[in-house]
């Protein structure tokens, strides 16, 4: 069974996973993983050691022991949670080529029973809610703490920052709607630049105390921990800085594949990181300790202003690829029933992947600007940062022991071992953050927490309205025997019904019987479905069950990294033997009036909150893409 599987994961493997291992492609795909995948973790350095030490000196001066403590504790959680973790295990639980914790999710949901299945689904959107509360946080922190290079450059920029920094956010967001294709050409080479520069910078900073390469060994955190046992809990948190953006190896596993993710980390990003943190600890102590920004005050004379620009630029990069992946995990929520639909705008004709979300483009822009006036400073905005990556990082955990046991067939040993050295890793970083939380944590929480609540509200209440729905209507099965024993006036064509529910009549079919009493000559009951798989083969993708000679049942299955679109996929069915011209052809699809019940089993906020969500859900139409020229609706009232 896990070798089947682990074949048919191999044959549908995503075209950028198989060009990776082709060499001609190989060097463009790890130049465009640095851009995407690195630009988070990779602009850590300009903040994270700073952070890391004023928690654990609590002002601006630094010992020794201090100094080679955090950079231990920075090197090492590198090497387990990036390295060992992500890089070695996460990155192969691939779900036919894709990532992220949705597509975690839905593959360990995979032939669980229905009780553990639902618990898993739990779990993935706490993981979802999750990065969507830390793609708030990204934008503002990152940016923020660039412009903050120029009060380095000089004191007289100080009242500037925060409306500098609003002014390149409101750009960033303002050009979304163009498409990121033609920015992101320019993503990997300026990407490459930044981590080769903050690479040299380190190294030659290495030469100030060359024997800050002892932090390398881990006593040096044994050491830290025991002798201050007061700060090293704040110090873990801050320390944490420097491997967010962990899960972006992940979550963009589909666009490169396996391999140029590995080799970029290997080659570029790890060798620069460790380079930059070490020569900002030599700078330090060089220094006698005083900690100031020493990213910035390590690059004096002509270096500073290019190297500001150069982390500006890295930053804007970082939050792009925030911004691409909240667009990519709410369309893989919406597919996957767990939100309402939302307008995607496709901005490529060569790159499905390549969406832009205007709702969702608005809400995220708002809540970052609102956080940078709001808090005005990286340093503040620190301490909201971590809760939401670190909760995520342990959803990643969980789901990835269910894929070990349930998917690869692991024993029970090696799969426990893991997890617990795994978790036990995630879940001392998630508390030394919480600890965060009334200094600016509250806002990775609140974000996370609004988005759950909104999806646990779209998943219940559906299946709620499912399930009265089904009480009050007839069995489909039951109306084609009758239609056939005694049909009505019959008009030449076809209808097509769009429906969730496959076993009974559609309301737009009961009420086009009510209200025209007459039947077209083919009548089509059509659900949408989406798979538990990434992309769905044109050979899987339609089931055709004839009823009778008037009514037939279609299913068409979609991946949930794919937009639904029923005309083509139509095209499909003809091979299969049902002959239709569209000119003739006319979609049927209820409207929905919805109407809160006292008897609904939600709570009456919650009932409000679904009829809200319904009610801004975006048209079925131009959600399946059906031609509006064919599209007749018909308007049902239900109560939830």
């Amino acid at each position: 069974m896990a070798n089947d599987d682990a074949g048919r994961h191999a044959d549908t493997m995503q075209p950028a996973v198989k060009e990776s291992l082709g060499q001609p492609n190989l060097k463009i795909l790890v130049l465009g993983a640095l851009g995407v995948v690195y630009g988070d973790i990779g602009t850590s350095p300009i903040y994270a050691l700073r952070e890391a030490l004023h928690a654990s000196t609590g002002g601006n001066q630094a010992g020794r022991e201090e100094v080679l403590g955090v950079l231990s504790l920075i090197v090492w959680a590198l090497t387990i949670i990036v390295t060992i973790k992500y890089i070695v295990f996460v990155l192969r639980a691939d779900n036919r080529g894709e990532g992220g914790t949705l597509s975690l999710m839905a593959l360990a949901r995979r032939g669980l029973p229905k009780r553990s299945s639902s618990l898993i689904l739990w779990v993935g959107m706490c993981g979802a809610a999750l990065f969507l509360g830390d793609a708030v946080i990204t934008p503002a922190i990152s940016v923020l703490s660039a412009i903050e290079g120029l009060e380095v450059v000089t004191p007289a920029f100080d009242p500037y920052v925060v409306p500098i920094t609003l002014i390149i956010l409101a750009a960033l967001f303002a050009v979304q709607r163009f498409g990121t294709g033609s920015v992101a050409s320019v993503f990997g080479p300026l990407t490459a630049l930044w981590f080769l520069a903050i690479g040299l910078s380190g190294l030659m900073h290495i030469a100030d105390d060359p024997s800050v390469l002892a932090a390398i060994n881990p006593l040096y955190i044994a050491y830290f921990l025991s002798h201050s046992p007061g700060t090293a809990f704040v110090t873990i948190g801050a320390v944490f800085l420097a491997v967010t953006g962990a899960e972006a190896l992940y979550a963009d596993l589909g666009h490169f594949g396996r391999r140029p993710i590995v080799l970029a980390w290997l080659v570029i990003v790890f060798p620069c990181l460790l380079l930059s943190y070490f020569g900002q600890g030599a700078f330090v102590l060089s220094r006698g300790g005083t900690i100031g920004h020493p990213f910035f005050e390590m690059n004096h004379g002509w270096t500073l202003v290019p190297m500001v620009a150069l982390a500006t630029a890295a930053t804007v990069i970082a939050s792009q690829a925030v911004i691409s992946g909240a667009y990519s995990l709410v369309r893989q929520a919406v597919q996957l029933n767990m939100l309402p639909r939302f307008e995607i705008r496709h901005t490529s004709e060569m790159q499905s992947g390549q969406i832009y979300l205007p709702r969702v483009n608005l809400l995220l822009a708002l809540s970052v600007m609102l956080l940078v006036v709001g808090f005005g400073e990286s340093s503040a905005l620190a301490s909201a940062y971590g809760i939401s990556v670190t909760g995520e990082m342990v959803v990643t955990t969980i789901l990835l022991y269910v894929v070990m046991r349930r998917i690869w067939r692991w024993t029970l040993l090696p799969a426990l071992g893991l997890t617990v050295m795994f978790g036990a890793v995630d879940v001392g970083f998630f508390l030394a953050n919480i600890v965060k939380v009334l200094e600016g944590g509250w806002v990775s929480i609140l974000v996370a927490g609004v988005v759950l609540v909104v999806m646990m509200t779209w998943v219940r209440g559906t299946r709620l309205l499912f399930e009265k729905s089904r009480k009050s209507e007839i069995p489909l099965d039951f109306l084609a025997e009758q239609m056939a024993a005694k049909p009505p006036h019959l008009v030449p064509g076809t209808a097509v019904f769009l429906t969730s529910d496959r076993i009974s009549a559609p309301a737009a079919l009961m009420h086009s019987l009510k209200h025209y009493k007459v039947l077209h000559e083919q009548n089509v009951i059509l659900s949408v479905v989406t798979a538990q798989d990434p992309t769905v083969p044109d050979s899987e993708r339609i089931k055709i069950t004839p009823i009778n000679d008037l009514f037939m049942r279609v299913t068409m299955r979609f991946g949930y990294m794919e937009q639904p679109n029923i005309p083509k996929a139509m095209a499909i069915c003809r091979k299969q033997g049902w002959k239709f011209d569209i000119m003739s052809t006319s979609f049927f699809l209820s409207r929905r009036s919805i109407k809160a019940s006292p008897s609904s089993g939600m709570p009456l906020w919650q009932d409000r909150l679904y009829i809200g969500l319904a009610s801004t859900a975006a048209d079925a139409t131009q959600y399946f893409q059906i031609p509006t020229g064919r599209v007749v609706e018909v308007g049902t009232q239900v109560t939830v």
